[in-house]
């Protein structure tokens, strides 16, 4: 151990906006919350240019932008907020034991689990670059759909995701091509007959991105190939929308809480609370249906309250 072990009433792990609204909440009940940001500070929200449907923004604002003023507003209350990762942790008993960076122990009274899911991409550079110049690559349809209103996208991806994602873009989107890899959808019966009903959408089965193009800015096309045939093809569009699945970003809780199947932790119905007492869970971290920030601050500030009142019982002041 490269330190003394520090004892905090409430931990925080993560920084998205169910971190940073868990922090408010529990800095202005005193529980002097600290916060490890973790490897990607801010979250998924640091990776969107325009955030329009956060309540409170009218003229909108950028993810990044929106990240630094939640830390603002949980650091004015007194949260500490610290760089770092949560790379071991031991739930064994009421003392919640936690290791920042594989050095630090920390022993937490409660702990709020805020980490969050990250998108999987393709991982070619062309959509690398478009996705980090923001400028047509997008893994939220939800989110970005309607800066590309009445134009034409392509959207990867064979699950139920994919086609409520391809389903909702379809309401606001001259043209939907739909990418499958495979001969078959992944998804339900009920949700590939919705997408294959739907007149503008197209599907096109054996079917991968070979590379995004455009001006270097924006995104002007791009180009298929036939998995099967080897033929290329060439689909005029603005957006391009990658809806494989996300990885929740659980691993090193996965001895200690319970984990779907997918590696989402598995809350009380109603409650942030996970299997293990004292320790809490919000954001994506648990939420494989909505992944909206507006959502993963609500839960934020259940995790908040839910701790606050494990504190009170446990006559932790």
């Amino acid at each position: 151990m490269s330190e003394e072990i520090e004892k905090v009433k409430c931990l925080i792990i993560g920084s998205g906006p169910a971190g940073y609204t868990a922090a408010i909440y529990a800095s202005r009940a005193n529980m002097h919350p600290v916060m490890y940001q973790g490897l990607q500070p801010g979250g998924q929200l640091t990776t969107t240019n325009e955030v329009e449907n956060f309540p409170g923004y009218p003229q909108g604002i950028t993810g990044p932008e929106m990240m630094i003023e939640l830390q603002q507003q949980a650091e004015r209350f007194g949260t500490d907020v610290r760089g770092g990762w949560i790379t071991k942790v031991d739930f064994t008993g009421p003392v919640h034991k936690v290791w920042v960076d594989g050095e630090k122990e920390i022993h937490a009274d409660s702990v709020i689990i805020a980490t969050g899911a990250s998108a999987k991409y393709l991982g070619i550079e062309s959509e690398q670059k478009y996705l980090k110049n923001g400028g047509g690559v997008s893994a939220c349809a939800v989110c970005d759909g309607f800066f590309y209103r009445g134009q034409e996208v392509v959207i990867v991806g064979a699950g139920d995701s994919a086609c409520e994602e391809a389903s909702y873009l379809s309401n606001i989107c001259t043209k939907v091509t739909m990418l499958v890899r495979r001969e078959q959808f992944r998804a339900s019966d009920i949700m590939e007959k919705r997408v294959k009903g739907i007149e503008n959408i197209t599907i096109m089965y054996n079917t991968e991105i070979d590379e995004v193009m455009g001006d270097g800015q924006v995104v002007q096309q791009v180009r298929t190939k036939n998995n099967k045939t080897g033929e290329t093809t060439e689909i005029p569009c603005t957006g391009v929308f990658i809806a494989i699945g996300h990885k929740p970003n659980t691993d090193v809780f996965k001895d200690w809480l319970d984990l779907d199947e997918t590696g989402y932790i598995i809350n009380k119905p109603g409650t942030s609370k996970t299997n293990i007492e004292g320790v809490f869970v919000s954001g994506d971290a648990a939420d494989h249906v909505y992944r909206q920030a507006v959502t993963a601050a609500g839960t934020g500030c259940m995790a908040a309250l839910d701790a606050e009142r494990y504190l009170a019982a446990k006559g932790i002041h």
